[in-house]
């Protein structure tokens, strides 16, 4: 997992959970005890900046829209630009979650890119025919989205077809 500085700020005024960037609590984040790895933006010589570094794939969720420029370039700056770069030239899944709407021509243009550069973009758009019952319900719809691409099990949403 890497946070961008910005992050930090949009984690402190969108979910209203305290963070100290240098020691993020991210049981109060995710929501769960898992397992896992914190790297600093800074640390692009962290694992997952290398190509002989194996995993399921790299979600850039939410990316901003400046983010998105620097993938879709290749100008990517710091580990998470590293980290996507790798993945496209891996050929190893990238799921690009974009933040911002509307969307300008630009971030079009940027979203074609990284799409032919094989990333995979997913809106963060929720279905309804789930009929979800809270903001929670829209965002697990989304997240389910982001796992089945990436060929983890889960029980967030129920499927199209599925009974309750």
């Amino acid at each position: 997992m890497v946070f961008s500085q910005p992050a930090f700020d949009v984690w402190r005024a969108e979910l209203g959970i305290p963070c100290d960037p240098a020691k993020p609590d991210l049981k109060a984040f995710a929501g769960t005890d898992g397992k896992f790895l914190l790297y600093k933006n800074t640390q692009v010589g962290a694992p997952i900046a290398s190509g002989s570094f194996r995993h399921r794939g790299m979600v850039i969720i939410p990316c901003t829209m400046s983010t998105l420029g620097r993938v879709a370039n290749g100008t990517g700056d710091g580990l998470i630009g590293r980290a996507a770069e790798v993945a496209l030239k891996e050929r190893r899944k990238l799921l690009i979650v974009p933040r911002e709407t509307p969307l300008s021509l630009i971030a079009l243009r940027n979203l074609v890119t990284v799409a032919e550069a094989g990333a995979t973009v997913i809106d963060a758009n929720p279905g309804f025919y789930a009929r979800p019952q809270s903001v929670q319900d829209m965002i697990d719809f989304v997240v389910a989205r982001v796992l089945d691409h990436l060929g983890i099990d889960h029980s967030l949403t129920k499927r199209w077809g599925e009974k309750a």
